[in-house]
């Protein structure tokens, strides 16, 4: 039995739930033995009230910003040591944000794994994404376009997308679809993603003005639109445990972005989790989505931001054909992004290294 010390960033961050947790069981039933090292605190957890960037950059209040830094770093000590009684460390994303810490004293080999652009985070992110990569035995990368920013920094790059509980993120039978209830465009996420939502916020209103339809989104905290009726839009508190449901009960999934460096590294999870729930697609070609995209007739491709209204508009006059792109979508998820395909590969990288 292979013995790897996982050390990830908080229980409800994103990465360390999808790209570590969701498979410790079945690495098991492969022979890898993981230990997850998960601080009680996020590592991106700001002090109550306060955000991080006005108590770094003012002097008043730095040192509160140097407390609370130093208290989440010792909080990391314990999965540092952690790494010393296995075999192998998988080492999602670094320690602390846009620095290195405790890095150089993990035990060796470890894996570095990433699925954000994460090299443009203040302070330090492309200076320590390079120190981090240059000790690591492999680069565990999310996407291509960030394989390929760590090449030049490492002999060993694999790309390794974020998987999905096929198990989880189901279609919802089609007997139980309500025809009675307004047409659902869906969006889930963080908060931080809401400026990529506002940027359409127009098209999607006018689109909600014309037709039965409604705006459903699922985050941390409410958004705040400026040009939405409050009745066409319906919020939801993120959880783990209603966020499958609630992406089986949309009509349709929406992932607006933009062309940056910050977009180009996203891999793609919000089309995934409407693909394997049997939801058509609306994507801004960007990244890994344009390559998403082009597996299969999953959806549309929004190029411009007229063009939101008009797929909106096709989806909306023929269920038939979102049926089918969500068909789709779910045979590609099964074949290529789910997590009985990520465990085998990740289970065959770790006993490729031990």
């Amino acid at each position: 039995m292979i013995r790897v010390a996982a050390l990830t960033s908080g229980v409800n961050v994103p990465s360390s739930r999808f790209r570590v947790r969701q498979h410790l069981s079945s690495l098991e039933q492969k022979g890898v033995m993981v230990r997850e090292y998960s601080p009680i605190m996020s590592k991106y957890a700001g002090f109550p009230g306060i955000p991080t960037d006005i108590m770094a950059l003012n002097y008043l209040m730095f040192p509160v910003y140097a407390c609370w830094s130093s208290l989440e770093l010792a909080l990391r000590i314990q999965g540092v040591l952690g790494s010393w009684k296995a075999d192998l460390t998988w080492l999602e994303r670094e320690l602390f944000p846009g620095c290195v810490t405790w890095e150089p004293f993990l035990k060796r080999p470890y894996l570095f794994d990433v699925d954000d652009s994460i090299w443009i985070n203040p302070p330090f992110g492309r200076s320590t994404m390079i120190r981090i990569a240059r000790g690591a035995e492999m680069i565990l990368a999310g996407n291509q376009y960030i394989a390929d920013w760590f090449s030049p920094y490492s002999k060993n790059v694999r790309i390794v997308p974020t998987a999905i509980d096929t198990n989880r993120f189901v279609p919802q039978e089609l007997s139980k679809r309500k025809s009675d209830r307004p047409f659902v465009i869906g969006w889930t996420g963080q908060s931080v993603g809401f400026p990529y939502i506002y940027n359409i916020e127009g098209y999607l209103a006018q689109f909600l003005k014309d037709h039965d339809a409604e705006l459903w989104i699922m985050a941390d905290r409410k958004p705040r639109f400026q040009k939405f009726l409050s009745e066409n839009v319906r919020y939801f508190q993120w959880s783990p445990s209603s966020e499958a449901e609630f992406v089986r009960e949309i009509d349709v999934g929406i992932m607006p972005l933009l062309s940056s460096e910050q977009c180009r590294g996203k891999c793609s999870f919000k089309m995934l989790q409407y693909m394997s729930s049997g939801v058509p697609v609306l994507a801004s070609p960007v990244g890994m989505n344009e390559d998403i995209l082009n597996m299969g007739e999953i959806g549309y491709a929004i190029k411009q931001e007229k063009d939101w209204y008009e797929a909106l508009e096709s989806i909306y006059s023929d269920r038939l054909l979102g049926y089918c792109m969500g068909v789709e979508g779910r045979k590609i998820v099964e074949k290529s992004f789910s997590c009985n395909v990520i465990s085998s590969h990740l289970s065959e990288i770790f006993h490729e290294l031990v």
